[in-house]
């Protein structure tokens, strides 16, 4: 039993760690959320075969938010005001991409 807690304890610390690794704030909230209440909604669990099969669907889904989270890089979009910036726009400082928003037509 001690081995499963510590599996679970685990499988959520990678989930919330690759979770904070999304470059956009909708998904990286999204996913931190995703992955607190599907561990809140399983926290009492007594079944060893149901809590086996919820652990898989967590590596699973870990699998699924590594790969996204790697392609999320290659599509960085314009900080948004609630991050902490005033117009959006992200500055380059701190390791973020230096670029404006396109706005206008060609």
């Amino acid at each position: 039993m001690a081995e499963t807690a510590q599996t679970a304890r685990s499988l959520y610390r990678n989930l919330l760690r690759y979770s904070n690794r999304f470059a956009a704030y909708n998904f990286r909230e999204y996913a931190k959320r995703r992955s607190r209440d599907a561990f809140r909604e399983h926290q009492h669990e007594q079944d060893p075969k149901r809590i086996k099969a919820l652990l898989a669907l967590g590596d699973k889904d870990l699998k699924v938010l590594q790969r996204q989270t790697m392609l999320s890089r290659y599509f960085q979009m314009d900080r948004l005001v609630v991050e902490g910036q005033e117009t959006g726009q992200q500055k380059g400082h701190k390791g973020n991409i230096a670029r404006l928003k396109d706005t206008g037509w060609d």
